[in-house]
């Protein structure tokens, strides 16, 4: 990666950079960059066959039923007492 190109994304993001930093950054970056050709080039392509063939279905636990707590303890501190927990919104 050019100088050039660092000192436009730079601005971009409204960062500073001496001449040294921006010269290290445009290296760093120009790695960076030649790392994810390296990785872009990985054939990743999903093979249910290939891909589940460790799995053994009898080798599996069994899926017991187990007690649980009682709705009366874990309810105990919430402040709504109709069987649910109230969460503040966090999405308009």
């Amino acid at each position: 990666m050019d100088l050039e190109m660092v000192k436009y994304l730079a601005e971009l993001g409204k960062l500073e950079f001496t001449d040294e930093a921006l010269a290290k950054t445009a290296e760093e970056m120009t790695d960076i960059i030649e790392l994810m050709d390296g990785v872009k080039a990985i054939d990743v392509e999903y093979d249910a066959h290939k891909d589940n063939h460790d799995v053994f279905y009898d080798k599996l636990r069994t899926d017991d039923k187990q007690p649980s707590m009682p709705t009366e303890k874990v309810l105990k501190n919430a402040v709504n007492q109709d069987n649910a927990f109230v969460v503040p919104k966090v999405v308009e």
